[in-house]
């Protein structure tokens, strides 16, 4: 995978990621999977710290939530001086977090918005009330160049139920464009199969939707903490980078399993282990 780290521009400049998310104090998720994967990538990572989580490989113990005044005020802080080529918003803690990151993203006139919508636990709870559910749809949805929903999270931000074939996965793929963003990719993680298989659904200039779908092999390992996180970071640090949607998702899925085939001989904690983000600099 090619990255440019901005030289082919005339003089050194960083490609500068904003990633907009709740804490993990283990390190294998959240905003610290985010800044791992972005400056492996070959991008500068911002944050904005949504959520703050005592967390390890086992379990979420406790999570505190900032006001959201200051979210908007670590937004600004970032847009006004740094500056972000791209994008990508994780933890949403409640509706007045979601309002507030929507609304200055929209003043700051943020680009290339990769959303990655965290609705639902791996145990199948949901982690924000329907009030935060209905804001992300109608305030961010619309912001997004691409969201990343999982299987449970689709089947939420769609009210439809998602099955291995292609003909539901494509009906949950239009409804959600229908509610504004570019385009949808959907994980396919939680269904079954030998590959990993996600599919693109990208809406066309004329209205027309286009559909790609990117195939990995599935990789068997207990180290599958931030995947999600993993992913979207690396689409946002792609596209910081000016590739295409399309050849920024291909790359970040390689660079996704990857880290998961490198990670799957390590031990970290008793839990669920984090993929390895630096596996091509550590030796």
């Amino acid at each position: 995978m090619k990255i440019n780290n901005g030289q082919e521009q005339g003089g050194n400049r960083y490609r500068r990621v904003c990633t907009i998310a709740g804490s993990d104090s283990g390190g294998g998720a959240g905003v610290q999977a985010d800044i791992k994967t972005i400056s492996a990538l070959g991008c500068y990572a911002a944050s904005v710290i949504t959520s703050l989580t005592a967390q390890n490989t086992v379990a979420v113990r406790e999570i505190h939530t900032p006001p959201a005044s200051f979210t908007a005020a670590q937004i600004d802080a970032v847009f006004e001086d740094i500056g972000a080529d791209a994008v990508k918003i994780g933890m949403l803690a409640n509706a007045e977090v979601v309002t507030v990151v929507a609304e200055r993203l929209r003043f700051h006139n943020a680009r290339s918005v990769v959303l990655d919508p965290v609705m639902v636990a791996k145990s199948g709870d949901r982690l924000l009330s329907q009030e935060a559910e209905e804001t992300i749809m109608a305030e961010l949805l619309p912001l997004a160049r691409v969201i990343t929903p999982n299987v449970p999270e689709a089947e939420v931000l769609a009210g439809l139920t998602v099955g291995s074939d292609q003909t539901s996965q494509r009906a949950v793929c239009e409804k959600l464009l229908a509610r504004g963003p570019r385009a949808v990719l959907l994980k396919g993680g939680h269904l079954s199969g030998e590959n990993s298989s996600d599919l693109l659904a990208l809406r066309e200039d004329d209205g027309s939707i286009r559909y790609r779908s990117y195939e990995m092999p599935r990789v068997q390992t207990a180290n599958s903490h931030g995947t999600g996180c993993s992913l979207s970071s690396a689409i946002s640090a792609l596209l910081a980078q000016d590739l295409a949607l399309e050849e920024a998702i291909a790359g970040a899925k390689e660079y996704v399993t990857q880290a998961l085939a490198a990670g799957a001989a390590y031990r970290l904690g008793s839990g669920h282990g984090p993929i390895h983000h630096f596996y091509a600099w550590w030796r």
